[in-house]
């Protein structure tokens, strides 16, 4: 059975990041979690030798890859400065380098966010049926799920298949499903899985699926956020030139008070507003066709109003939405022409419209200095 001490062993011979102590004995080694054969790494590095440090780390993963027993291996960095080290003086304004990320991904036309500012909403399933919308509309579309420590995709999709590695070695291919390229990390973990990270290493992991995977050319890259306003939707912000965000809210106050939260984040990270989504709008009862407005109704499209920002749509709270999502085949393909994937649709048809038909520049990432 695969161990820490297998991976340790492999990993004898390669130089920590001094260059001369072996890495096992360096105390650069933040974690190891091991999981059906999945390997999970990080090794703390100095910010300032981050970019420096990634050969190692490609090093390291290819050779975790090659221990007998090994299904996939993901190595991150966490970029942590020494315990102690003064905070350096912020520099003058015209010295600071642009973000590092602002270059766009290569292949990739728009990068859009889909977020909301608390959980249990339905931004992920919002997305899923987005991106398919804005495919059945002739686009070509990716979906990455950045949700890392609730990645829905591989649900929603229907994918129980790993990602594998280019022929070149140098990044994965994302898995195609219904026409759409996803990359998740539900794809290397179990569903039973809990992934315990810390910041560092969630930017890490992000960082590599969004530059080494294999995306091909896309019209569109649909990015299901976490919820809430943290270090993903900073990194988010920092590292890609975002074409837009689209918030997803129910209609209740609750909903609408951490959806004004994402709103002012996305703002003050410059970030075009696509617009906001109503979902769980109302109920309509498949026996008797009544209408149940369960959680209010139109409290989102006041919201977008008051905002002075895009209302996007309305999606009902309806048991096939929750079935076909369960089920790996989303209301969009498996019900194309039934009520539930029109509202999809409708809101698929005006992010393409504020996308390609608006003349909206894609804004560059934007300059955050974190103190």
């Amino acid at each position: 059975m695969l161990s820490k001490d297998d991976v340790m062993a492999a990993l004898a011979a390669i130089p920590g990041p001094d260059g001369k102590t072996p890495l096992p004995k360096s105390g650069a080694i933040d974690g190891v979690t091991i999981r059906d054969g999945k390997v999970f790494l990080a090794i703390k590095v100095d910010p300032a030798r981050a970019q420096a440090m990634e050969a190692m780390r490609s090093q390291v993963e290819a050779r975790i890859k090659a221990i007998a027993g090994v299904a996939s291996a993901l190595v991150t960095l966490t970029a942590q400065a020494p315990q102690g080290a003064p905070r350096p003086a912020a520099a003058p304004e015209a010295a600071r380098p642009a973000a590092r990320g602002s270059r766009p991904i290569e292949g990739v036309q728009k990068i859009i966010a889909v977020a909301s500012g608390k959980g249990g909403v339905g931004k992920s399933t919002t997305a899923c049926n987005l991106a398919l919308g804005l495919s059945r509309l002739g686009l070509r579309v990716g979906v990455l799920d950045a949700d890392l420590f609730g990645p829905s995709m591989p649900r929603l999709f229907g994918i129980t298949e790993k990602p594998t590695l280019a022929p070149d070695g140098k990044g994965l291919i994302p898995i195609t499903k219904f026409g759409i390229k996803v990359m998740s990390i539900g794809f290397l973990v179990g569903d039973d899985s809990a992934i315990v990270w810390r910041g560092p290493m969630v930017i890490s992991a992000l960082n590599q699926f969004l530059r080494d995977v294999e995306w091909g050319e896309l019209d569109v890259l649909v990015v299901d956020m976490p919820p809430g306003t943290g270090d993903v939707q900073l990194t988010m912000a920092q590292n890609v030139p975002l074409a837009g965000a689209v918030i997803v809210s129910t209609p209740q106050d609750l909903s609408l008070i951490d959806a004004r939260r994402g709103i002012a984040m996305f703002r003050q990270v410059q970030a075009p507003l696509l617009g906001i989504v109503e979902n769980m709008s109302y109920f309509q009862c498949p026996h008797c066709g009544g209408r149940t407005d369960v959680f209010a109704h139109g409290g989102a499209r006041h919201e977008a109003e008051k905002q002075g920002v895009p209302f996007l749509g309305e999606i009902p709270l309806d048991i096939m939405i929750r079935e076909t999502s369960d089920g790996g085949a989303p209301v969009v393909i498996s019900a194309p022409d039934g009520p539930q994937a029109k509202a999809f649709l409708d809101v698929a048809e005006r992010v393409r419209a504020e996308l390609f038909d608006a003349g909206k520049p894609v804004r560059a990432a934007p300059r955050i200095f974190m103190s």
